[in-house]
């Protein structure tokens, strides 16, 4: 099986990713296999995950005989609130999908995990990242009598296992990935077992865990904790894991020339009481605030942040800075999160509603306001409208990531130069459009030298090098897309 890899194709594929009909994804995925309540721990998986997508939720679940399935719109509570829905999903295995399509029609028909019959054999999956060659894979499967019932890329891997010609649905799966380029975290579910699978580069998280006798697999750590089970391992970028009766294998396939892990997850996505790529989110963001503070002093009198995902970097901040952290900002934790919201108007309606300035904390204050990133600048805007309105004297924006200037192609929702003002607008001008009285940012080589493996991280979002093979220069002309080797 060929694809292109031209410049010609990546222009279709581009144009493709962002067009209303093609999809974008960062999920969650959560596995248990050898527990007789799976479908429960597989609910609060989700739940520790709900983060990572909110909008739609599925579970699949193995009796042994066959696999039954739930997946609906919305927040998990609300997909798997009726009373008959768990009760349906018996069995001792069990793999869970919280999905956030970042372009592309909302559909139950894309909310996974999918189940498929290949060979007599059903096969469910659930996958966390975005394939980048997935429209000339697409296509050659179309060609060559596939039809699809789904816009995600996730259909794509279960069409190449059916084409395999190996015996086993482990060696299908295997041939099926070396097919595949981009980042993937891929959880299958049979009736006998659970497959993971993590692609080369190491893009996205998974872990290993234990419940007991049973084993668990999930996108971050904390989704371990809500079910009282323990965190193993990392799973390697490139490696394969299957769960069956006879206990856990592993197998690896080739090695990517390095290594690619998405410094976003620390910065923004993952929970701060999670380990993810062997370290606690937590520690990293604080450090992240301490040499932000070394690298953009302010004199101000106290420092806040834009909660949540902010928070420990302020702290760090302020520890460094010698500076008081305060709270001066509430968030109402029953709006969703702004930045993952699809649609831009619902991001503008939610951060009306979502913080609340204490203007006892800010009257009169000379205000450091750390945030974790900025990467349209309509949330921070309004943010700083509402501080300067509680009686702020000063405003100084201090932000723990670089300037976010390049798009993701790796299932992030950052898919084009126009939603990245960053990409477009100096510093200056990016200060002026908040209305802030100062605005620093961390530096790249601040960044990679507080943060575990630095050099094994993708930073394309900020530098525009990215590590896989894409050839032409992204529209705009701030990005140039190159191979990058060890």
């Amino acid at each position: 099986m060929e694809y292109s890899k031209g410049i010609k194709a990546w222009r279709t594929i581009r144009s493709a990713r962002c067009s209303p009909e093609s999809l974008h994804e960062f999920c969650g995925v959560f596995g248990i296999f050898g527990d007789q309540r799976a479908a429960e721990k597989a609910y609060l998986g989700l739940y520790a995950l709900q983060h990572r997508g909110q909008e739609s939720a599925g579970i699949a679940a193995s009796d042994g005989e066959k696999i039954s399935i739930h997946k609906g719109m919305g927040l998990v509570w609300s997909v798997f609130a009726h009373p008959d829905v768990m009760p349906s999903l018996a069995g001792a295995s069990a793999i869970a999908h919280n999905r956030y399509s970042t372009t592309g029609v909302s559909d139950l028909v894309n909310a996974q995990p999918l189940v498929v019959t290949i060979d007599g054999q059903s096969v469910a999956v659930a996958h966390n990242g975005n394939l980048v060659n997935s429209l000339s894979l697409r296509t050659m499967l179309e060609k060559a009598g596939s039809i699809f019932q789904t816009t995600t890329d996730s259909e794509i891997v279960l069409h190449l296992i059916a084409r395999s010609q190996k015996a086993s649905i482990e060696e299908r799966i295997i041939e099926a990935l070396s097919f595949i380029e981009g980042a993937y975290c891929f959880l299958f579910l049979t009736t006998s077992a659970i497959i993971a699978a993590r692609d080369p580069y190491g893009f996205r998280p998974l872990c290993l865990g234990r419940l007991g006798s049973a084993t668990t697999v999930a996108s971050e750590s904390c989704a371990f904790d809500i079910i009282g089970g323990d965190y193993i391992r990392t799973i390697d970028p490139g490696e394969i894991i299957t769960i069956d009766t006879s206990g856990v294998s592993s197998r690896h396939l080739p090695a990517e020339e390095r290594k690619a892990l998405c410094i976003f997850e620390y910065i923004y996505f993952s929970r701060p009481d999670s380990l993810i790529f062997g370290e606690k989110v937590d520690k990293v963001r604080r450090r992240l605030g301490k040499r932000l503070a070394l690298e953009a002093p302010a004199d101000a009198d106290i420092v806040i942040a834009v909660p949540d995902s902010a928070n420990t970097a302020a702290l760090g901040y302020a520890q460094a800075s010698g500076l008081r952290f305060e709270i001066g900002l509430i968030r109402n934790h029953y709006v969703g999160r702004t930045f993952i919201a699809p649609h831009q108007r619902e991001r503008d309606r939610d951060v009306r509603v979502k913080f609340n300035p204490v203007s006892g904390v800010l009257q009169n204050k000379r205000v450091v306001v750390v945030d974790d990133s900025i990467v349209r600048a309509t949330t921070l805007r309004q943010l700083i409208r509402l501080i300067r309105s509680a009686g702020a004297a000063q405003i100084h924006v201090r932000v723990g990531s670089p300037p976010v200037r390049c798009p993701c192609f790796y299932g992030i929702d950052i898919s084009t130069h126009g939603e990245l003002i960053a990409s477009s607008h100096s510093i200056e001008e990016i200060r002026r459009y908040l209305e802030a009285d100062s605005l620093a940012y961390l530096s790249v080589e601040g960044m990679l030298d507080v943060t575990p493996h630095g050099d094994s991280h993708c930073t394309a979002c900020f530098t525009g090098c990215y590590p896989t093979d894409i050839a032409e220069n992204v529209s705009g002309g701030h990005c140039s897309m190159v191979h990058m080797s060890a």
